[in-house]
């Protein structure tokens, strides 16, 4: 199938699920991506200006957009967007173009009956396009599960902040553990000036030389983190080196990221780890529960799905499903999403409104598809 035919094969998909089309402008504020999407998308973003010096970039993903034009036009929810278009990331093979096509729920309260939905329409979608479900398989992490573990084990506020923020990343995840069991110490900056400045807590200095560096080093302020921000991680580190998680909270912690088994038996396996760790988290089981089964009755074969405890989507927004669909035999995901509840209040809405979405990356899927 001709690149063209999955562009009109995908719009068609995308009616049929009641998705509205929608056009997104390429060129896109810069500052949201910057603030909201995670480290990995910042470093990939394609930067310029305006001629009155507002930071721009070409579109890297869709939801900040749709997130921003809902906030804007304000229609009735709840309401699907569909897209289907190009995205713009740096990537080291050369490639920095690439078709999408996906659908963002906003506004719909079910928030179970949104998430099932959400993981069938990416599930049918690339089926369509692939001309089969053969071989397709999904992977499952909730967000939301392990943010109420880490507050059930009782970890610093600072502390939960960061495993969130490596939540779905092994090695960052990896490395915070090993900081938090006294293995391996914080690496909390190679600058010497840096450390003398956090020990004496002049924040003004410590800004100042921040941006001193980025200037000799030809940094622009507006290329990845900000001074303030990059200030603000420093002093976060330097605070959490010094923690230390109790033996038994760090077994637990331990033990729950390495769950990985078949959905239909995710349940059970996050009610034994509850009882084992001796903690609460009754209520975030049973609503995981209810979502299974809700994906169930959406027509989704559980066997081909896997609930992987540590999986993650490298972006700050997520904060409770998340999920890649993809094929046996190959690395990259074919299919990829998750919720997003907290995005648009970030974004200035007045309310929280619940947000759930999608992805098909089409340039992916072609070449499989031609080669059945």
């Amino acid at each position: 199938m001709a690149l063209r035919q999955m562009l009109s094969a995908a719009e068609a998909f995308l009616e049929e699920a009641g998705a509205q089309r929608t056009v997104l402008p390429v060129i896109q504020p810069a500052d949201p991506f910057l603030d909201m999407a995670g480290e990995d998308l910042r470093r990939r973003i394609f930067l310029t200006e305006s001629e009155t010096g507002q930071a721009l970039c070409l579109r890297p993903e869709f939801t900040i957009p749709v997130c921003l034009k809902h906030l804007q036009e304000r229609p009735p929810e709840p309401i699907r967007y569909g897209l289907c278009a190009q995205v713009f990331r740096q990537h080291r093979d050369g490639d920095s173009e690439f078709f999408q096509a996906g659908i963002e729920d906003l506004g719909t309260e079910d928030w179970i009956a949104a998430d099932a939905r959400a993981l069938a329409d990416a599930a049918g979608l690339v089926a369509r396009l692939r001309g089969s479900d053969e071989g397709l398989v999904a992977t499952l992490g909730d967000q939301a599960v392990f943010a109420a573990i880490l507050e059930a084990l009782g970890l610093p506020e600072g502390w939960q902040m960061r495993l969130l923020r490596a939540f779905g990343q092994p090695n960052a995840l990896a490395n915070a553990l090993a900081v938090l069991s006294g293995r391996e110490k914080a690496a909390v900056t190679e600058d010497d000036r840096v450390a003398q400045l956090l020990q004496s807590g002049d924040d003004e200095a410590l800004l100042a030389h921040v941006e001193a560096s980025m200037a000799s080093s030809g940094i622009s302020p507006t290329a990845g983190r900000r001074p303030k921000e990059i200030v603000a991680r420093l002093k976060e580190r330097a605070a959490l080196s010094a923690t230390r998680l109790p033996d038994d909270a760090l077994a637990a912690l331990e033990a729950f990221i390495a769950l990985r088994v078949p959905l239909a038996e995710a349940g059970r396996a996050l009610s034994a780890f509850e009882a084992e760790a001796g903690i609460n988290v009754t209520e975030r089981i049973e609503l995981f529960a209810a979502r299974i089964e809700a994906i169930r009755l959406a027509g989704l074969d559980l066997d081909r799905i896997t609930y992987d405890a540590a999986f993650g989507r490298p972006l700050d927004y997520y904060t409770g499903l998340v999920f890649e669909i993809g094929l046996e035999g190959h690395a990259k995901p074919l299919a990829v999403g998750g919720r997003y509840d907290r995005l648009l209040t970030l974004l200035g809405a007045d309310r929280t409104i619940p947000g759930v979405g999608f992805v098909a990356w089409l340039d992916r899927i072609e070449p499989l598809e031609a080669g059945r």
